[in-house]
This record gives C-alpha cells, sequence and structure tokens, in this order.
C-alpha cells in the first residue's frame, strides 16, 4: 500500500502491500513489545463499543437503510420485463407474464436470499461486511502476492461499479416516483423532469444535515411503504388469482424454453428487482446479520413478492396498464397519497446509496486507494454517520446529468444493472476464495456452490451487456474511470514512496551519531510524521538544516492503516524508546475508523512519555512532484496524479491536528 503524501500524511498499511522496510521496522518494534520494550496500549478505544440496535429497533432501523433500493424496484422492474416481451409480441400473453412473475420471484430466492442471506452474510471481517472487508478478508488469508494483488483488482474493480450503481439509483429511484404523475394528474406530465431534479438537489443538499435526525423517520416510513406493497399486491392477486402458480420454478423455466433468446434479453430486466442486494451485506456492520436476515424473510422479501404478483396478475386482467402497473394497482382515490410515499421511499432509497458511497469513500481513502478529502462527522457520538463534500456532488452532478439525459426510468433502467450484476460478480469470485480457505469449505462444494452462483451472475450480467448501447455503457464508464484514478493514485503513491526511501538517512544512523553531534537541543516537543519508521523523516532534516536545533523531547510518529475493520483493542499505539527522550510512535487505525492523531497521543502521558498538547509542534514535509528524467509514469496519468495530489485535504485537517501547531516544509521529489 502506498504511503501518502510522505512524511506530511505518514501513513502506511500492513498486510500483503507493505514495504519491506516498514514491515521489519514494525516487526522490530513487535518483538521489542515481546521483550518488554516496547508498550501497547488503546487509544480511542471507543471506537470498539459501538453497540448495535437489537430487538424491534433494530429491525425498524434494517427497514429504514438496508431496503430502501430492493424495496423501490417495484416501481419499475416488472414494467420493464413486461415490456420487452410485448415489443415483440401485444399484449404480452398470460404465460409469458406469469414467466416473467415467476424469474422475478425465483432471483430473489436464489440471489437475495440464498447467496446473500443465507451465505455470503457468513463472511464477516470483524464484523463488518461489504466487498471493501470482504476483499481484505480474501487478501489476508492468501500467501500468493500474485493473487492478493488480484483479489485486490477484484475488489476495486466492484467497489468502482458500486459508485457508479451510487450515481444511477438516485436518479432512476426518484424519477420512477415522480412519474407517477402521469396517472394521478396526466395535464401535469411535463413536470417530471424539473420536479425529479428539484428533489435530487433537495435529497443532495439535505446530506450536510446528517442522518441521524431524519433517520429515525426512515423506519416508520419503510414499514409503511411495505405493508402498502402487500396490500396492493393482494388486491391485484384477487383480480387473477392463478397468478400464484409463478411460485412454481418450472413456468420460470418454460419461459426461458419457449422464448430463447427473447427470454435472456428480458433477464437484464428482471435483475432490477434484485438491485440493493449488496447494500444487505454491506450494512451488516452497522446492524448485524439477524435484524437483517429476520426484516428480509419475514416482512421484505413476502411484501415484495405479494407486490409483484399483484401487478403480473393485473397486466394479464388489463394489458393497458402496462403503462405504469404499480401506480394502477391502486385506486384513483390512493394515486396523489401513493405518489408522495412512493417518493419518500425512493429518497430513502437514494439516502442508504448515498451513505454507503460516503462510507466506501472513507475506506478506500484509510487503504490508501484515493487522496485524501474533506470528511465530516454529522454526529458527535456516532463514528459512521459522516459526510464527504466533494463525492456528494460529484453524485448529485451525475444523478442530474443522467435525469436530464435519459429523461425516464425505463430508459434510464438499462444503465442500471451493469453496475448491480459487476458487483455480484466480483462479490462472488471473493466469496468463494473466503468459503474455501476461511470455513474449510472442500474444493468440490466450493466449486459447485459459488460456481453456480457466479453462472447465474454472469448470464445476468451477459444480459445486460446488450443494454450497453441504449445507456449501459453509463455504469462501465464511470468504473473505468474510477479504477484509473485509484490505480493511478496508488502508482503516484509508491513511487514517491520508494524515491524517499533512495534518499533518506536510516534511523540508527542518525542515532549513533547524536550524542557527537553538536546539535542545540531546546526545550518544547517536536512530532516528526514519518511514513517509514525505519528512517529519519524529511522534515526533521530540513528543520537541522535550516534552524540547527532539534527539540528536547521527539516523537517519530506512524500512522498504519491495518487491512482490518478496527484496530485491536490495546494496539492501537505502539511505543518504543529509542534514544533518551526519542520515542518511535506507531497508531493503529482500522479501514472503519477516522485518524485522530492528537487524541491517540494524549494516552502516552499515561505511560510516562512526555506529551503536552499545548506545547507540542507537528513537523511535516509537503512534497513539490515533479517528472524526473525517466520518467515512470506516462505524462497522461502524471497529469491525473498531480491533479488529484494538488486537491487533496491537508495533513493537519484529515488527522484531526490544530493548524496552528503545524510547521511544513516543502521537498522537491522527482518521480
Amino acid at each position: 500500500m502506498p504511503e501518502q503524501d510522505g512524511d506530511h500524511l505518514s501513513t502506511q498499511s500492513s498486510g500483503a502491500n507493505t514495504d519491506p522496510a516498514v514491515g521489519e521496522a514494525l516487526q522490530s518494534i513487535e518483538q521489542a513489545r515481546k521483550q518488554g520494550n516496547t508498550t501497547e496500549f488503546g487509544a480511542d478505544e471507543e471506537a470498539h463499543t459501538h453497540k448495535k440496535p437489537a430487538g424491534f429497533g433494530a429491525m425498524l432501523a434494517v427497514l429504514g437503510v438496508v431496503y430502501g433500493d430492493i424495496g423501490t424496484s417495484p416501481l419499475y422492474a416488472l414494467q420493464s420485463s413486461v415490456s420487452i416481451v410485448g415489443s415483440v409480441k401485444h399484449p404480452a400473453q398470460p404465460l409469458e407474464i406469469m414467466g416473467l412473475a415467476s424469474l422475478t420471484f425465483w432471483s430473489l430466492m436464489l440471489i437475495v436470499t440464498i447467496k446473500y442471506v443465507l451465505l455470503i452474510m457468513r463472511a464477516d471481517h470483524d464484523g463488518e461486511g461489504g466487498i471493501i472487508a470482504l476483499m481484505s478478508l480474501a487478501q489476508r488469508v492468501c500467501k500468493s502476492p500474485h493473487f492478493r494483488w488480484l483479489f485486490g483488482l477484484v475488489g476495486i474493480a466492484g467497489t468502482c461499479l458500486f459508485f457508479g450503481d451510487s450515481i444511477i439509483t438516485p436518479a432512476v429511484s426518484v424519477l420512477s416516483a415522480v412519474e407517477g404523475i402521469e396517472i394521478s394528474i396526466p395535464s401535469a406530465s411535463h413536470v417530471i423532469i424539473p420536479v425529479a431534479m428539484l428533489v435530487l438537489v433537495a435529497l443532495f443538499a439535505a446530506q450536510a444535515l446528517g442522518t441521524g435526525t431524519i433517520g429515525k423517520a426512515f423506519g416508520p416510513v419503510m414499514v409503511v411503504w411495505f405493508a402498502t406493497l402487500a396490500v396492493l399486491g393482494v388486491r391485484g392477486i384477487m383480480l387473477y388469482p392463478h397468478i400464484l402458480l409463478a411460485l412454481s420454478p418450472t413456468l420460470a423455466l418454460q419461459f426461458i424454453i419457449a422464448h430463447g433468446t427473447l427470454s435472456f434479453i428480458a433477464l437484464g430486466s428482471v435483475v432490477l428487482s434484485v438491485t440493493g442486494a449488496e447494500a444487505l451485506y454491506a450494512d451488516m456492520g452497522h446492524f448485524g446479520r439477524a435484524p437483517i436476515r429476520y426484516a428480509w424473510l419475514f416482512f421484505v422479501l413476502p411484501s415484495l413478492t405479494l407486490n409483484y404478483f399483484g401487478q403480473a396478475a393485473l397486466l394479464i386482467h388489463d394489458p393497458a396498464t402496462l403503462a405504469n402497473p404499480f401506480y394502477h394497482l391502486g385506486p384513483h382515490w390512493l394515486q396523489i397519497p401513493l405518489l408522495i410515499l412512493a417518493t419518500c421511499a425512493t429518497v430513502i432509497a437514494s439516502q442508504a446509496g448515498i451513505s454507503g458511497s460516503f462510507s466506501l469513500c472513507r475506506q478506500l481513502i484509510q487503504l490508501g486507494y484515493l487522496p485524501r478529502t474533506r470528511i465530516m462527522h454529522t454526529n458527535a457520538s456516532e463514528e459512521a454517520q459522516i459526510y464527504l463534500p466533494s463525492l456528494n456532488w460529484i453524485l448529485a452532478f451525475g444523478a442530474l446529468v443522467l435525469v436530464v439525459s435519459f429523461r425516464s426510468s425505463s430508459a434510464l433502467a438499462a444503465a442500471y444493472g451493469i453496475a448491480v450484476t459487476g458487483t455480484f460478480m466480483c462479490t462472488c469470485v471473493l466469496a468463494m476464495v473466503v468459503f474455501r480457505r476461511v470455513f474449510k469449505w472442500s474444493a468440490l462444494t466450493t466449486g459447485l456452490v459459488f460456481g453456480f452462483f457466479f453462472i447465474v451472475d454472469s448470464i445476468f450480467f451477459s444480459a445486460n451487456v446488450l443494454k450497453i448501447p441504449d445507456g449501459g455503457w453509463v455504469p462501465l464508464a464511470i468504473g473505468v474511470i474510477s479504477t484509473i484514478v485509484m490505480t493511478t493514485w496508488k502508482r503516484g503513491r509508491s513511487l514517491i514512496a520508494a524515491r524517499q526511501a533512495a534518499n533518506s538517512m536510516p534511523m540508527g544512523s542518525f542515532l549513533a551519531r547524536l550524542p557527537q553531534s553538536r546539535t542545540i537541543r531546546v526545550p518544547g516537543l517536536a512530532v516528526f510524521m514519518t511514513a517509514n519508521p525505519d528512517v529519519v523523516p524529511n522534515s526533521l532534516l530540513h528543520n537541522l538544516k535550516h534552524n540547527k536545533v532539534l527539540h528536547e523531547h521527539v516523537l517519530f510518529v506512524t500512522v498504519q492503516n491495518l487491512d482490518q475493520p478496527e484496530a485491536e483493542r490495546g494496539h492501537r499505539v505502539i511505543v518504543q524508546e529509542l534514544a533518551p527522550n526519542i520515542h518511535r510512535i506507531i497508531v493503529r487505525y482500522g479501514f472503519m475508523e477516522m485518524p485522530n492523531l492528537p487524541r491517540a497521543l494524549q494516552e502516552l502521558k499515561a505511560l510516562g512519555v512526555a506529551f503536552d498538547a499545548i506545547q507540542a509542534s507537528y513537523f511535516t514535509s509537503h512534497e513539490l512532484v515533479v517528472r524526473s528524467r525517466v520518467p515512470k509514469m506516462q505524462l497522461w496519468r502524471m497529469w491525473i496524479f498531480l491533479l488529484l495530489l494538488r486537491n487533496a485535504t491537508s495533513t493537519t485537517e484529515f488527522f484531526r491536528i490544530p493548524p496552528d501547531r503545524v510547521v511544513e516544509f516543502g521537498v522537491r521529489i522527482a518521480i
């Protein structure tokens, strides 16, 4: 993992990607600790004491956060798939509609219920879920550097597609809800696009307020939403009770056999019914397995099934309702309340995706795949509730562009499937490794189970590839751009770290010469940030060169990013005395945590290490990166890297260091 901004960011990572010098330094510290020369203690241990909601409160919270995306799929999923069949034969025949309803139901059963709820949710990384946690777990149990790199690439690819999903979800969800205006107020259909844009702007503008207060209302709203889905579904089923035969997989198989290529195309829309399945796994760290599983099995799945079957029954009873079968399920007097409820539900669904992208971006920053950015905490007692202004408005801009460009949820649905199915495939590959190595499944069992799901995911992905000309290129473009950005940043930081290591002075040599030198020691405490604990920070060398003094108390501080969600209790900080009044400090943070360096260093006083926050001065370096005579990075990638470097958040803000305590030195580095 590359260090970020050299000394002044002083971030290193553990695990497979740690530089050899850093790894040797950490090993020496660990050996010294075991011999009694090093002390560990836990700072910020409240990060480990977050309590997950339990009981009914947890179920309510799960409904409000986890199931918003998949819960709003009935607004467009079945309509989109039936429209494909109807485009060839008008109208779609009853057996065809029943076959599509059966395909939808069994997609929910196979992908969501069996694959995610029953299997993949077992693979937690210290209680955390999501594709980044799964990637870290797969890398940890794999000894081959080549395969660790490969699993990292798979995880990053899935993550990039998730960002594409985070842009598309608000656009298609809000637009599909607002399209109810065509049913309730036909004369006002021309305001659909402006209203959708206003809702999106309001949604993204409200992110700065945080989800603490409004989140309390999410659960009850979604309870009403899913109850409404069930009631409307029952109302539709009564029009054609034979639709319940679609519970049998034989109707799905008959549809596939009878329609061949057309059924393959229809799968590209059927998969829209399982959008949001990844959220079940990603939010497991916040709520735990049990509430998510119980909410799905006993409330969400029955409600969705009833509604999809109700829409199918309505379409068989009255093919003219294909324009919007969801809203036609309700009586005319219910149209406006239903429109308001659907809009609220889609806003909640969008909120879940946006909040998830914030958490994912923070994890990538901690793991060294993205530059630092401004992160605001919107709740003083909840570390997970964060707001990233730059990412928020990037997502907002993308969603607005999609609404203006596609102008309907059915057209935008073409751009939706590839992002979802691509993430499914990446998750399946990583889960295969984890279940084989961690859960000790046999190769045969692992291959049969996850090989089957990978084939299913591949079929869905292939069906959506056909939509590339109609909008499927959007998530692919977002994924490619995001991957280029991440790999460029990682490569650039690696080159800077290598250049710094080549030009640095070993810490042992410096300490050996210090007693014989004529360096003047002045009162005070100096904190030197260093990415590599085994070498002398450039900021110290520049301080000696220009000021010709060294403080009486010196701390060499390295922030280590772990490939696990949180640092273990009691292992937040490692302290080693290198010389009288000179200490090496390793501060560890997991990828789900936010660094707070002053708070961590405050705990040093408990061990007799001098630290006074009022007197401490933080010395950092700021690199001026230029191209070397023999550049190791292409010109276009160098341009991207420099753009990212210039816009990275300052060390002071990222580590929450008081800005009036920082001394920064400029360093020119050629790569």
